[in-house]
């Protein structure tokens, strides 16, 4: 579910979800080059890795116990990040694609508000950023 290698998304995406599954929902978060009228160079994401995973492990939980999906597949990338790569991939299975799609926005949306990760954005004229990606739903920042 935590990665410090890049997210392969061709692997991500290609691997079959179980026949009794008719729709797919899929996000994908990739690193953009701005951010509140400041030009972003990279990204450096941080988290408590174990606390991380259990508490993506309760999201898919919860996303399960309150729509029928059949699969969940979370992975969220730390480390070093360039401009365009994937930070973060969701994709789940489910007989029918309302459940799919309302299960995927509830787990990215639950991601950025309550796992503990943080992001370090790294701007073109050489300040830095340090982000939470949790905290109420609210992104706290310290420059």
């Amino acid at each position: 579910m935590i990665t410090d290698q890049p997210i392969d998304l061709v692997e991500f995406f290609s691997r079959p979800f179980d026949p009794s599954c008719g729709a797919a929902a899929s996000f994908v978060g990739m690193v953009r080059n701005h951010d509140h009228g400041c030009r972003v160079k990279s990204l450096h994401y941080d988290c408590y890795r174990s606390m991380a995973e259990k508490v993506l492990q309760v999201l898919a939980d919860q996303a399960r116990s309150q729509w029928a999906v059949d699969e969940i597949r979370i992975v969220h990338r730390v480390g070093h990040l360039e401009i365009g790569e994937a930070a973060v991939a969701i994709s789940v299975g489910s007989a029918h694609r309302a459940e799919a799609f309302e299960a995927c926005r509830f787990l990215i949306e639950q991601i950025k508000k309550t796992v503990p990760i943080w992001k370090k954005e790294v701007f073109e004229d050489g300040t830095s950023e340090w982000v939470s990606c949790m905290r109420s739903g609210t992104s706290v920042s310290w420059r």
